[in-house]
């Protein structure tokens, strides 16, 4: 297992469709269907970047801004440069990223 990477999110619930959406101020902005209603938008959260990272669900976790659209998430086991070869497709093909 590699070391730990932490990204940083710009959070959209309520969206037409779950997807990676691009970037918007410095974070990866990820769309999410759920509304955030107990917890709902935050674990569909933690579903789409682990499958965009092809890591088990349980190796992201929010560290910090799980009441807000901006949040940091700690991917357990994965390095930095395993990271960005899984999320460049997403973020480099992504509609209206800002």
């Amino acid at each position: 297992m590699g070391a730990d990477v932490v990204l940083h999110v710009h959070a959209q619930p309520g969206a037409s469709r779950s997807r990676i959406a691009g970037l918007h101020g410095g974070a990866v902005k990820i769309q999410v269907r759920a509304r955030p209603v107990e917890g709902a938008a935050n674990r569909e959260l933690v579903e789409v970047v682990a499958r965009a990272l092809a890591v088990p669900p349980g190796r992201v976790t929010i560290e910090a801004g799980s009441h807000g659209r901006r949040k940091r998430l700690r991917v357990t086991g994965l390095d930095p440069a395993t990271a960005i070869a899984r999320m460049a497709p997403f973020v480099d093909k992504a509609e209206g990223a800002d």
